[in-house]
Formats: C-alpha cells, sequence, structure tokens
C-alpha cells in the first residue's frame, strides 16, 4: 500500500492499495451520519460496513454526465435536509469520476461545506477527478462550470475495482494516464510504450505503478497551483477540445476518448508553431491508438465545434486559451491562435 500526500487548502492523503471498506471503516469513525453517493447502475457491497457505528445513507443518482446536472444536486441537498446531515457529518463518493465531482460539489456547497472522501473505481477517477479538489456539475453551456474547490479529506483508492471495467473504460482512463506522460514525467510513456490494454489486466503491477505515478503528477501541480491561476492549467492538457467534443456528442463519448482527440488537436497546433517535432506528434497517434482511444473526430462537425471552445474554463474574454508542449515532459499556454491555425489543426485530425 501506498501513500501520496496533497498539499491543498488542506492536507491529505491518496492511499492506493488495500482495502478500500478498511480504510472507509477507518474514516467514519467519530462520525454521526455518513452519505454513501454513488451511481444507480453501481451497487457497491456495503455490507463490510455493518459494523460502522455512523448511521449510513445511500443515495443513488443517474449513471455517467447525466448525474451530474442540477436537478440531480437540488435532490441531494433535499436528501441530506431531510437526514439532517450537519458540518460534523461525512459525505463519500464511490463510483467514476462523475460521482466524485458531484459528491464533491455537495460536499462543499452544504453548510458551505461538509467533509468528504473520494472512492474512484474507474481509472478515470483514479488517475483524474479524485484527486485535486476541483468539484463540480454540468451546465446547459458546458462541463464543470458549476463547481468549487474543495478538497477531500482523503481518496481511497482500490485497483481490485479496475476488475469490473469494461476495456473501454480502461482505455478511457489510460488518455488522462498518458497525459500525465506528456506534460510532466515520460517515465509513464515509456511504461505504456509496446503494451496495450490486455498487458494492463495481466500485469497489475504495471497498472499500479501508472496509477501512482498519475496521482503524484497531479499532487506536485495542485500543491504548487490549487485553484488553477497558471500552473494547474497544465492538467487540462488536451481538454480545451475534448470537452466541447464531450457536449457536442451529448455525453456519448467517454471523457478519455474526447480528450485523447484533443491531445492530438493539441500536438498539430504546437507542431505547427515549431514548438515540437513531427515525431512527438507520432508519438501521440500511436500511444492512443495502442490503447484503443480515437485520434480523430467528424469533419462535419468543427463548425460546431468551434463556437464551443469559447466556454472552455481557461478562457478569459475573447481569448481562447489552449495548453501545449514545448517538450515532452513541459507546458506552454497559447493565447494568440488564429482561426486559421485552429482550422488548419482541426483538418490534421478530420475524418
Amino acid at each position: 500500500m501506498k501513500k501520496i500526500s496533497i498539499s491543498a487548502e488542506r492536507d491529505y492523503s491518496v492511499t492506493i492499495g488495500g482495502s478500500w471498506a478498511h480504510e472507509v471503516r477507518e474514516l467514519c469513525s467519530e462520525r454521526t451520519r455518513v452519505a454513501i453517493i454513488t451511481s444507480k447502475s453501481f451497487s457497491p457491497d456495503l455490507t463490510s460496513l455493518n459494523n460502522v457505528d455512523a448511521e449510513l445513507h445511500l443515495f443513488q443518482v443517474p449513471d455517467g454526465e447525466e448525474g451530474k446536472s442540477i436537478s440531480t444536486l437540488t435532490n441531494l441537498w433535499n436528501w441530506l435536509g431531510a437526514a439532517g446531515f450537519t458540518r460534523s457529518d461525512l459525505v463519500i463518493g464511490i463510483g467514476g469520476g462523475a460521482i466524485t465531482d458531484l459528491a464533491g460539489f455537495a460536499a462543499a456547497s452544504w453548510l458551505r461545506g461538509l467533509d468528504w472522501v473520494a472512492v474512484p473505481t474507474s481509472l478515470a477517477g483514479m488517475v483524474d477527478a479524485s484527486v485535486g479538489g476541483k468539484t463540480g456539475i454540468n451546465s446547459d453551456y458546458g462541463k464543470n462550470l458549476i463547481g468549487a474547490f474543495h478538497s477531500p479529506i482523503a481518496v481511497v483508492i482500490d485497483p481490485s475495482w479496475l476488475a469490473t471495467l469494461s476495456d473501454r473504460d480502461l482505455s478511457a482512463g489510460m488518455a488522462e494516464v498518458i497525459k500525465c506522460g506528456f506534460i510532466a514525467d515520460p517515465q509513464i510513456l515509456s511504461l505504456c510504450e509496446g503494451k496495450d490494454v490486455s498487458t494492463l489486466r495481466s500485469e497489475t503491477g504495471l497498472l499500479e505503478e501508472l496509477i501512482s505515478r498519475s496521482v503524484a503528477v497531479k499532487a506536485s501541480v495542485v500543491a504548487a497551483d490549487f485553484k488553477e491561476s497558471f500552473a494547474r492549467e497544465a492538467l487540462n492538457y488536451g481538454h480545451t477540445l475534448g470537452h466541447a467534443i464531450e457536449i457536442h456528442a451529448k455525453y456519448q463519448l467517454r471523457h478519455g476518448e474526447a480528450v485523447a482527440v484533443g491531445m492530438v488537436f493539441v500536438a498539430e497546433l504546437a507542431a505547427a508553431r515549431g514548438l515540437i517535432d513531427k515525431q512527438t506528434v507520432a508519438l501521440h497517434r500511436d500511444l492512443l491508438t495502442r490503447y484503443e482511444l480515437p485520434i480523430t473526430f467528424e469533419r462535419n462537425a468543427w463548425s460546431k465545434l468551434a463556437p464551443l471552445l469559447a466556454l472552455d474554463k481557461k478562457a478569459r474574454g475573447k481569448t481562447i486559451r489552449f495548453v501545449v508542449l514545448n517538450a515532452i515532459g513541459s507546458t506552454v499556454r497559447l493565447e494568440d491562435v488564429s482561426s486559421a491555425e485552429l482550422d488548419a489543426a482541426y483538418e490534421m485530425i478530420a475524418s
């Protein structure tokens, strides 16, 4: 079992390995009420928590991004109120990134802040959504536009959950792992080369190392810039176009699938500027394809996607900003990208 410490507005640990139930039992001690938030299609076995002294309240929400809505949050607030939750009580999100985003924001907003714990069950949740204290829900205008920075008191990563994932969901999580390699830890890319999804299933030690390294990348960035004033934007590599694709596709694509396309897009932008070479762009394409992730998107969709870029959280006024590489392991921010450059980069990924 490994623990990685994160310093933000509070210090907390990410525990990787071991039993999630054991860790949660410890965290529930001395609490009167504990809210466990999960999705309707996912039913974690809570019998192992039966000996917890606290009252356990289970709240199930719609699956995926559908659950990150204002109506779901309103129902959750009313449920917390009816159950009598106070500031000394605890919220636990057990599920993928959508669940931990929602649970964290519910905790941040109820009584102006309850303690909460993230128990991610997807690879994407383990390496990205659950770590760093960014919580939120979606609006009709974009993904994660309503939210708060509110760190959990703990993140509990039990890799045994990953055996329940489909190959598609495991692949989607690898997009965030590969992202961490490109922006900060090239060793991640080396570990990923020559392997595929079936390798990950058979080499649990490799998967745990990739999780640990990815969490360490995020921990380092979050400690330097908790509220995303500058440095933390590096974690959004590939997300500007990725979020637009998710909206356009009405969330029928996995987050990681959309981000994979977005990473190739910004790699092409950077190469056109001479910031990286074509070999680095080719490495993006090779690694993402190896893990069964898309690297192109519909040619006819660009006219719909381009306006959505302005809704990205990194945008300032009328300026759309992109995180790009200037070397593997190093990022810079582009703020003066012309429409012609955007059109040309999209043409390189259009299918």
